[in-house]
């Protein structure tokens, strides 16, 4: 059994079947994240008295927390089609005119990845949006001419790992928007339960807590983390997963209590050890330990800074106390003093 990507909150090829099939249909069956729910409750059925589109929404948050799970609630609960793609999927112009061409009355239509639309793709979102307006230039040159074509009403859905990166202009243009947090563990525990008993996998209360505390607070890691778990019990176990199981089999992943593994471990180490606890750059950092600096910053840093573990700063990433406590890495610098900035 490998640690190889087991606790990245992003999706793997692989596992996108089953993944869809875990996935929860309806407001009722979707845990956490109360504020959420809430307002789309309301949003959701104050549009089906009205008997008209939803508002515009956009979801933001970390990858692995429900942003897509989210958007097919919202058709299911509408009871319309879904359409979706992803912003680094629309290339060209015509790419999203021959979507939003077929887009039909009241449909939701579902971005993800939002923040990572070229600009002149997302300056036809615009209109599309707020206007419910398509319009295609028609021609080259002093003939060009801009055409127009009405859109039915329908509600886009936007899902968006970094908002900050998105245009005020495009951001505006959505009505709802919701941040997803990370789940606390209770939570986490009942997604484990409730997919494994969707994959028919006999699990006790106390393993299905100790794999939802090493999910980092993403239900994407835990159903992960549970499917893992499974293969350990049906290879070395009667099948069945008891507590004793569930340790064994996320110790084997070196996955810890923290739902850390090698390559956090390895990225700390780094700080601490080699750095003296920083400041030091993520470059610095990404070549330390082998890996690339965008996949250590948008994967890996978000959760080890919610710990309390790691700071980022102007001069660079800075281990904290905690950390060297928890580590168990006595405080030094190997330079003499403070470290150098890399």
């Amino acid at each position: 059994m490998r640690a190889q990507n087991t606790v990245s909150p992003v999706v793997q090829e692989d596992e996108r079947q089953i993944e869809a099939a875990l996935r929860p249909t309806t407001l009722s069956d979707f845990a956490g994240q109360p504020h959420v729910r809430e307002q789309l409750a309301i949003a959701i059925e104050a549009a089906k008295r009205r008997g008209e589109a939803m508002d515009h929404v956009l979801l933001c948050g970390p990858p692995g927390l429900g942003k897509t799970t989210l958007a097919g609630i919202i058709a299911q609960e509408l009871a319309v089609a879904l359409d979706q793609t992803a912003g680094p999927v629309l290339q060209k112009k015509l790419d999203l005119t021959g979507i939003l061409s077929n887009v039909r009355a009241r449909q939701v239509f579902f971005i993800d990845e939002v923040h990572r639309l070229m600009p002149d793709i997302e300056e036809i979102l615009y209109s599309a949006l707020e206007d419910f307006r398509l319009d295609i230039l028609i021609g080259t040159g002093p003939g060009a001419r801009t055409h127009s074509i009405s859109l039915p009403r329908f509600t886009a859905v936007g899902a968006t790992t970094r908002q900050g990166l998105l245009s005020a202009p495009l951001r505006g243009r959505f009505g709802i928007v919701l941040r997803l947090d990370p789940y606390d563990e209770e939570t986490l525990a009942k997604i484990v339960n409730r997919s494994a008993n969707l994959l028919e996998i006999g699990i006790m209360p106390e393993a299905a807590r100790e794999i939802a505390r090493r999910g980092r607070g993403t239900p994407r890691i835990a159903n992960r983390l549970l499917r893992r778990v499974r293969d350990f019990a049906q290879v070395r176990a009667n099948g069945f997963i008891d507590h004793e199981v569930a340790q064994a089999a996320l110790d084997l992943l070196k996955v810890d209590r923290y739902g850390l593994d090698e390559l956090d471990r390895k990225i700390m180490m780094t700080i601490m050890v080699n750095f003296g606890g920083g400041p030091v750059g993520l470059n610095t950092i990404a070549a330390s330990v082998d890996e690339q600096a965008d996949t250590i910053e948008e994967v890996y840093e978000p959760y080890l800074m919610q710990l309390g573990f790691l700071d980022r700063t102007p001069r660079g990433r800075i281990a904290t106390d905690r950390a060297f406590d928890y580590f168990q890495v006595p405080r030094r610098t190997q330079f003499g003093g403070q470290p150098p900035l890399f």
